[in-house]
């Protein structure tokens, strides 16, 4: 491979420029305010393969056309791989797209190979359409030679995370301090903020996989403290709602309220405890603001449809005269809930018919479910066949068939046998467990994907429209997963060619 030095020094010429040193940078501390080496090669890969999302905002740092630049004067055979990977799997939600890369880079060990550090059940469902990406990136990580990159890049982040450290830490100990929280260590669980710079910018992402809580922020002409204290909040309450999920479902009631509210998410009308979470989060943030602005943040989070606010904000005036933390007072914070007077008081409230607008996106995170019997095989199967282990995955798949007569499992464990057909190349038996696989009761995401493997297999064979007819009835299926879907609207512009 020809290695360019005149582009390798033009890049760390601009990285050295954005930093603005005239000292050379100290490294940054290891803990909870950090870089991640993986998340900067996935973020380099889809820029080089045509992640463009607001690439011209004057947000955006200097250190991504910079890398952008640079990996385009390279020559790296794996690209055309990975652009072909990435147009594959691009989803019109230019924040959704963005999403799916964050989640499978805080779901890998990093270079040199990008390993999954989880198993196939504790993976978010985002990640499950970029199968294939890691020994791409493997590939891209060598021939880019992202290794020097990354080293070379490392002032550019020191001084971001100069910028974050102090509001941050500031943010942290006010949270612990009103919580009346010993330490960031929550029912052994880990907090760590990631900062990225190759990123669209005004983007706060959050993901809570195993015992592990992520915050990804992307550049912005402002810190975005408050976004990142509101995560923070989720990470210690979250786990505090659904210990006492029980007693507090005595309040479900107040959820139908919320159901008419237009620019409350709709995520928060299906998930009581979601709701709650996020209320108990506003209700916090209300109390650690000014007195004189208190009364209008609650006015304001209710008429958005957190009809729990004031509610809890009303018990949070009663915690902060006693001792407890709140982890112990949470109980008697719901037992003073009056629901008479909540629905008095919300049935004076005018709901927003618009979402207010903000600087920052915030993507939530997804809440892990502890899975058993038939879905914790299947998921163990599908550990199995991630890994490439296929015989082991084949049996398991065979035996999910045997022990359940569920069909929803069949659906997905005849999907499983399939894939494993196509991979040994036995294209005609791949066929014929799809359609297994369609018989059952398949969801949409398999059902979706079931018919885009149809239509491929057809286009192999050279029957076009067949295969058209299959990527058609792929997206006529209601509740199809975005990843699917961009599939089978590619399938139907171009013949589907296997990758090499």
């Amino acid at each position: 491979m020809i290695r360019t030095p005149l582009a390798a020094t033009s890049l760390f010429a601009v990285i050295a420029m954005a930093s603005q040193l005239v000292i050379p940078a100290r490294a940054a501390e290891k803990g909870q305010l950090d870089t991640d080496p993986a998340l900067f090669t996935v973020m380099a890969a889809i820029n080089a393969a045509g992640y463009d999302t607001e690439v011209d905002s004057p947000s955006n740092h200097p250190l991504r056309k910079a890398v952008r630049d640079y990996l385009k004067s390279r020559d790296i055979p794996s690209l055309a791989d990975l652009k072909a990977f990435y147009a594959l799997r691009k989803l019109d939600d230019p924040t959704a797209n963005l999403s799916q890369y964050i989640s499978y880079a805080l779901s890998v060990d990093g270079p040199p190979d990008f390993a999954y550090r989880y198993k196939a059940s504790e993976l978010p469902p985002d990640v499950g359409p970029l199968e294939g990406l890691s020994p791409l990136l493997a590939a891209f990580y060598k021939e880019g030679n992202l290794e020097e990159v990354w080293a070379k890049a490392q002032p550019a982040y020191d001084q971001m995370i100069e910028a974050y450290q102090p509001p941050v830490a500031r943010a942290i100990a006010q949270s612990n301090a009103y919580l009346r929280n010993p330490t960031s260590g929550f029912l052994g669980r880990r907090f760590q903020i990631y900062l990225d710079l190759l990123a669209a910018p005004n983007q706060v992402q959050t993901r809570s996989y195993k015992d592990d809580y992520f915050i990804v922020v992307t550049p912005s002409r402002e810190t975005q403290t408050e976004e990142v204290r509101h995560a923070y909040l989720h990470y210690l309450l979250d786990p505090l709602v659904l210990k006492f999920a029980e007693p507090l479902s005595r309040t479900r009631g107040l959820a139908d309220l919320a159901e008419p509210a237009p620019a409350l998410p709709e995520y928060y009308k299906t998930d009581y405890t979601l709701l709650a979470t996020e209320c108990l989060i506003k209700a916090v943030e209300s109390r650690l603001m000014p007195v004189s602005k208190r009364e209008a943040a609650v006015t304001q989070d209710l008429r958005e449809g957190y009809v729990m606010t004031a509610a809890f904000a009303n018990g949070l005036a009663a915690y902060e005269k006693q001792d407890q933390a709140l982890r112990l007072y949470f109980p008697d914070l719901v037992d003073a809930i009056d629901l008479r007077r909540e629905d008095k008081r919300l049935a004076g409230i005018e709901f927003l018919k618009d979402r207010p607008s903000k600087v920052a996106t915030v993507v939530p995170a997804e809440r892990t479910i502890e899975l058993t019997g038939p879905q914790k095989a299947l998921q163990d199967a599908e550990s199995l066949y991630r890994d490439r282990k296929l015989e082991q995955a084949k049996n398991a798949y065979t035996k999910l068939l045997e022990s359940t007569p569920d069909r929803a499992v069949h659906a997905k464990a005849y999907y499983g046998l399939a894939r494993i057909s196509v991979l040994e190349g036995h294209p005609e038996n791949a066929a014929g467990l799809f359609q297994h696989t369609l018989e059952s009761d398949p969801d949409p995401d398999v059902r979706g994907w079931s018919l885009v493997y149809l239509g491929r297999l057809y286009d192999a064979q050279g029957n076009r429209e067949q295969a058209t007819d299959n990527y058609k009835a792929a997206l006529a299926v209601q509740g199809i997963s975005p990843g699917a879907r961009a599939a089978a609207e590619k399938g139907l512009k171009e013949s589907f060619v296997k990758p090499k």
